[in-house]
């Protein structure tokens, strides 16, 4: 993107009655504009100095405020340009492809690092209908992109397919690859569910964030070809590093496809909620 010749002007101000303090105040009013796509990945923001005489700050407030934004990520600073809004972090991925993280974020040229937490053959919960009750392979991923941690994934797999494969078959692999050259299967997709959630310790522990930061929650079912299971999976997202985009297409009868629609709608849910609660 070609950076303003000038820097805009922040709209906003600041409430100097609030127990909020002005660096934080003033953080947060360039971070919305930031987040709400005001300002775009590559554009000039205004000097301190700027900042100062338009806010009615001190030098040291507008500096902390933009030092706050620099260890967040979302502005960096640059010899000779000042400070820019930092370069897109977000990854997209294609929520109804049945092609994996690991597979999308390859042929997107990325590097994606996988790492085996733990693989383990234990009963299953019962809410997993194909499997619950019965023994089965649990596999806990880290997935780091850029060196960070980017998504955690639980899968659950019958005993005939995950219990043939060790640790070393997928690390910095992909599941769908192994076991589509290991069993001769081809994987066909299944059912998905989308949604918003707070990163609890754990998972916050996991993935680098704060506890209460924004996940996007895939769920689903895969399945092979000829109907067979194949995996139960949840995938913890970085709302901050991934986004999820949807392929819509038309159904034989003109009427656009219902599953479609709906995935369509969670995603937007999903994404109303995230904004609500960064």
């Amino acid at each position: 993107m070609t950076e303003a010749a000038t820097p805009r002007p922040i709209p906003g101000h600041l409430d100097t009655q609030s127990r909020e303090p002005l660096h934080a105040q003033l953080a947060r009013v360039i971070r919305d504009q930031i987040r709400d796509r005001d300002l775009l990945p590559g554009e000039v923001l205004p000097t301190e100095a700027h900042l100062q005489e338009k806010f009615g700050v001190s030098r040291s407030v507008a500096r902390q405020a933009m030092a706050t934004l620099v260890a967040e990520g979302l502005v960096v600073r640059g010899r000779g340009r000042g400070s820019v809004v930092a370069p897109e972090r977000q990854r997209h991925r294609i929520v109804n492809d049945a092609s994996g993280l690991y597979a999308q974020m390859r042929d997107a040229g990325l590097e994606l690092r996988t790492d085996i937490l733990s693989m383990t053959t234990e009963v299953a919960p019962r809410p997993i209908p194909e499997l619950g009750g019965r023994e089965a392979v649990r596999l806990e991923r880290l997935r780091s992109l850029d060196g960070m941690p980017t998504a955690f994934i639980r899968t659950w797999l019958p005993v005939e397919l995950g219990g043939e494969l060790s640790v070393s078959d997928l690390r910095d692999a992909s599941l769908h690859a192994v076991l589509s050259e290991r069993f001769g299967l081809r994987i066909d997709g299944g059912r998905r569910t989308v949604r918003a959630v707070a990163a609890d310790h754990a998972l916050a522990g996991l993935l680098n964030v704060h506890t209460g930061s924004p996940l996007l929650l895939l769920e689903g079912v895969t399945e092979s070809e000829d109907g067979r299971f194949v995996e139960h999976f949840a995938t913890w997202h970085r709302g901050d590093l991934i986004a999820f985009d949807l392929d819509a297409h038309r159904g034989n009868q003109g009427a656009p496809d219902a599953r479609l629609s709906e995935a369509r709608a969670l995603i937007q849910r999903a994404g109303e909620l995230l904004d609500a609660r960064v």
